[in-house]
């Protein structure tokens, strides 16, 4: 929680009577009021729901997605007075389309959107272990998905690395707020190890797949999710340091990251020019699904 507590001092030394500081980053619920409203105070020296007001509202914008955008999306808000709650949610209100629905208190915001990730979390790796048994089977989950996909009330989920600053970082708080509560959360848990464990079954495959045999392969995507820039906890970076580290011959090709933010050891890996990539690779595989690659014709 440093970045938001040191928000919060940034934000301390400018606030005014009168002021209402609006929260939207995930957290566990309690933490507005809890963590970052007492630094507030602090660092400002005047007295929450008296000189000053909070409200929060979670973002829910999902990154890269051009279609559900910010104004599109309904927005959850809350405020720290009755009164307050209504001041957030008549501001929102004037720039979301969707609309906005107002939450009792600023903890059942909270609450909410964690219990949005953390579902897409449990789904993800339900999904994952459902890809395994049918790996067992000899049958594509893929396809066992798209047919269970026909029931108007199934989840269409399919199974893939969770990496991100979001669905696989909040259910860890979750985790540590429920065990302050003296309560385990043991299918936020298991979820949590399936899908970190993701990464480990995929260069299990990988290496299952080169054997003894002395192979050159070819990564494409290192994002953390398709069509996006973004590597923050890119479960694809992290299967391609360890497969280089077991001494497999790699390279990878990502045209929509910045290399440069990445390690030199690890940036020394990626193809920079596509024109490269006509090079023959024993092995191709793509981790992610940016679009682009549609446009290879990889065979």
């Amino acid at each position: 929680l440093t970045p938001l507590r040191k928000a919060s001092e940034t934000l301390g030394k400018v606030l005014n009577k009168g002021d209402v500081v609006v929260y939207e980053s995930t957290v566990y619920p309690g933490a507005t009021e809890e963590v970052c409203i007492p630094v507030l105070e602090q660092v400002s020296g005047l007295k929450f729901n008296q000189d000053f007001f909070a409200g929060y509202s979670p973002e829910r914008i999902n990154p890269g997605d051009k279609v559900n955008t910010l104004t599109k999306i309904k927005k959850i808000t809350s405020g720290s007075t009755p009164e307050i709650a209504t001041l957030v949610d008549q501001v929102y209100a004037s720039i979301i389309t969707a609309g906005t629905h107002k939450a009792t208190s600023i903890k059942v915001a909270e609450a909410a959107k964690m219990y949005e990730n953390v579902q897409r979390d449990t789904l993800i790796a339900l999904a994952n272990e459902f890809s395994l048994y049918c790996g067992k089977e000899r049958i594509d989950s893929f396809e066992v998905t798209r047919c269970a996909s026909t029931k108007w009330n199934f989840a269409s989920i399919y199974p893939g690395l969770v990496g991100g600053h979001c669905i696989g970082i909040d259910p860890y708080y979750l985790i540590e707020r429920a065990k302050s509560k003296s309560l385990d959360l043991p299918l936020v848990s298991t979820a949590r190890c399936i899908n970190e464990n993701e990464t480990f079954i995929v260069i299990k495959k990988i290496s299952d797949l080169i054997g003894d045999k002395d192979c050159s392969i070819l990564i494409l995507g290192a994002s953390y999710k398709a069509n996006i820039s973004d590597i923050r906890n890119s479960k694809s970076i992290e299967i391609i340091k360890r497969l280089h580290d077991q001494g497999v011959t790699i390279m990878a090709f990502d045209p929509i990251i910045d290399t440069s933010l990445l390690s030199p050891e690890i940036e020394s890996l990626f193809i920079k020019d596509q024109s490269e990539l006509i090079q023959r690779y024993d092995i191709v595989i793509k981790l992610v699904n940016h679009s682009i690659f549609d446009k290879f014709n990889i065979r």
